[in-house]
Order: structure tokens, then sequence, then C-alpha cells
């Protein structure tokens, strides 16, 4: 008879139902580990965790278990790039070639920044070969970004963007700041927060990490060359695990290198506080301007891509995931955020000023619903 894990943490009166979901992904959903946290116009009003971190060793889950987020990170260089608009230094309606002057060879002159942010800039793969040091060292990925010629007319089309969009917003941020994105995101947001969210994760931090368990092998019958080759960086890792089922993130050198697509490295406390940050008062202030929430809500992107699987509902702001059923439902129309492969998820809701972070380390497919219900578990509490 298999036990049921125990589950550790809070939920505020008038959140429980939150807590039950959370607790019945354990007995019917497969869980092993997860997080889930949620502040409400800038409160923590569900704080909750449990299972094992590594099975491998049975190390459980602790308070401050971070875990690979992948594409959560998305999200994270988006309020980025939305900080650098704030201040006056970057126009998402701008040429990228403003920032990045060499960007701009092999057809790509006209791309304006908020392409790179909306999918719609047509490099979601690169056709030169790269190793894997070389995806890890940065400027090689750049070069290769430089001499691409994009797979469709840019702006006429969309197709997730699952790797190459971190080196495409990235190198926007280091053009801009000097600091690679990983480098501006802590010194401007995470450590004036308090996040325990990182794009590089220090080394120091590397045995608290979750260890990540591969989906089944079934979980996404869906490929396209493409879109493989996209999320595979033309080969330079298996993703999300190679043929013996271990994960490519759980490489501690991937994870120290802060693949700006994929890899940051987070709990579900430092993405909720960092999504309630962009829509309430936390510590410091709010980190985005009504005007900035109200540009990231505008729905970019949507319908069928050019490489991916059938639509099933996603809808693109710039640079961030939208309010999207049947596949992704948030709260609303005022929500914004991302979620990441396997089962990650994280958002902010400017309506019910809400900063929602889910994270586990066994990895799901297509149809996870784990999330899903308990974003709808929330919905329930607040109306």
């Amino acid at each position: 008879m298999l036990t049921q894990p125990q589950i550790h943490g809070h939920a505020d009166e008038g959140y429980g139902r939150v807590a039950d979901v959370f607790r019945d992904n354990f007995a019917t959903q497969g869980e092993v580990g997860a997080a889930a946290t949620v502040y409400v116009r800038g409160r923590k009003v569900v704080d909750l965790y449990g299972g094992v971190a590594d099975t491998r060793t049975g190390r459980p889950w602790a308070a401050h278990t971070p875990v690979v987020v992948f594409s959560c990170t998305k999200g994270i260089l988006a309020i980025c790039a939305y900080l650098l608009v704030q201040q006056g230094r970057l126009d998402l309606d701008a040429p990228v070639t403003r920032y990045w002057p060499e960007f701009g060879q092999h057809g790509k002159a006209d791309i304006p920044v908020r392409w790179l942010l909306t999918h719609q800039a047509g490099v979601p793969a690169l056709d030169r070969p790269l190793a894997l040091d070389e995806v890890l060292a940065w400027d090689p990925v750049i070069k290769a970004i430089e001499a691409q010629t994009p797979l469709w007319q840019p702006g006429t089309a969309h197709g997730y963007h699952s790797m190459t969009y971190g080196w495409l917003v990235g190198e926007v941020i280091r053009r801009i700041t000097g600091q690679l994105p990983g480098a501006y995101f802590s010194e401007v947001v995470a450590e004036p927060l308090g996040l325990r969210t990182w794009l590089g994760l220090p080394a120091a931090e590397s045995d608290t990490v979750a260890w990540g368990l591969a989906p089944p092998p079934d979980a996404d019958p869906f490929v396209d060359p493409v879109a493989e080759r996209g999320i595979t960086m033309g080969g330079a890792f298996a993703f999300p695990a190679d043929d013996d089922g271990l994960v490519s993130f759980n490489d501690p050198a991937i994870r120290a290198a802060g693949v700006p697509g994929a890899g940051a490295v987070s709990t579900a406390d430092g993405l909720a506080r960092l999504y309630a940050a962009c829509v309430s008062d936390i510590q410091h202030g709010r980190l985005l301007t009504a005007a900035s929430v109200d540009d990231a809500v505008v729905v970019r992107s949507r319908g069928q891509q050019r490489h991916g699987p059938p639509d099933t509902g996603q809808r693109w702001g710039s640079g961030f995931l939208l309010h999207s059923p049947p596949a992704r439902p948030l709260l609303g129309e005022r929500s914004f955020g991302h979620d990441g492969a396997g089962g990650n998820l994280a958002f902010a809701d400017a309506q019910h000023q809400v900063g929602f972070g889910y994270v586990v380390n066994q990895m799901r497919g297509m149809g996870d619903e784990r999330a899903n219900r308990l974003t709808a578990a929330l919905r329930t509490c607040l109306n």
C-alpha cells in the first residue's frame, strides 16, 4: 500500500480548496514532489510543499527546495525587458538592430524587438550545428543566430521559439545593460525581492535542487523536425531526457550556465513572489507599471503555429503566455505568466493582484492537468 506523502505549509482561511487539490495531486495525478505558493494583494495566502525532492536518496521536499522551471524562464526575461522599457532604455517596437546591429543579417533587418517576444521572428531553430559546450558558452549561439535566415517571413506567422527565445531576448538585454540576463535579473529583481530564483545556479545551491524525473516516453507523441531541432538546440542536448531517462537539465553544468530560455531554477515562492511584485506592492513597491501590464496582456499571437502541435488555445502576449483555455486557463483576461515543460506554472493576475507559483520534479506531457486543477481551485476561492 502506497503511503500518502506528508503535506507541509499552510493555506489561509478561504483557500483550503487549493490545499485539497494540491494534496489530491499526489493521490491521483502521480505527483512525486511539488510546491505551490499564492500571494494575493501582496500577502502570502498559500504556501504548500511535500513529497520527495530526490528519488535517488529519498531526500524530502523542503520549504525552500528549488527546481529547474524550464520555460517559466521566458516570463522572467519578459519581466526584465519590461523593466528596461520603463527605464526608457528599450522600445519593443524598435528594430532589434537598434540594440544588436549584427542581428540584421540574412533578412532580419526589419524585425522589431516585440516579435522576439511573440514568437514571430522566424528563428525557432538554427541551421548551424552546435555542441553542448558552445551552447553553454553564449557567444557561439549569438553568432549562429546572426547567421540564420528566418524559416518564414517574420511577422507573418508564429511558432514557439522553445530555446532560441532566450538568446534572442537575452542578447538584447545584454546589449543594453552590459550584463547577461541572469546577472541583470539577480541584481535588479531577485536580490532586492529576496527570491530563491536564479538564471545561472550558484554552485553552493547545487545540492538543494530537486532531481528532475522524465515524463512517460509516450507523453508527447507529436514530433515536428523543426520543433525538435529547436528544443534540443540541434541535438546539443536531449530534451527533456536522454535514452536512459536522464533529464538533461539535471546536469550541473547546464544549471550553472543559465540557459536563457529554459534554465531558471526557482522555488514556488520565488516565482509567486516575482509575479506578485508585478501587480502588487511587495517590499520595494511594484515592479511593473499599469501601462506595462496593459501592454503585457494584449494578445499578439494565437492559433496554429507554423511548427507546432495542433492548436489547443494558447495565446501569447509580449513574452508571456496569457489566459489560454482549454490547454492553459489562468484566472482571466488580466493574467500573464508562463508555464514550463513537465508541469511548472507561474503567473500574475492584475484583476485579483495574484502571484502564483507551482513547481514539480515529476515531468508530464501534454494533457497534464496538475497545474490547471490548482488554478481552477484558486479561481473558485477568489470568486
